[in-house]
């Protein structure tokens, strides 16, 4: 999964979380991505455009570090 954003990606499915660490070393929790969403970014070619362009424009997050 190289990526010139995204250092790390984990999903947790019990509370619809998924968890980006960026290459800069922050992180973000991304609240009620549904797994088909989460199943779709897993899969796509550049995470960081579907980052963009999907997830970051749908879903409230919060850092945590």
């Amino acid at each position: 999964m190289p990526s010139s954003v995204i250092h790390t990606y984990v999903y947790f499915p019990q509370t619809e979380t998924l968890r980006i660490t960026y290459q800069s070393g922050a992180a973000y929790d991304y609240l009620e991505v549904p797994e088909d969403i989460f199943e779709r970014f897993r899969t796509v070619q550049s995470k960081g455009r579907f980052l963009n362009y999907v997830i970051k424009q749908k879903f409230r997050y919060r850092k945590i570090k």
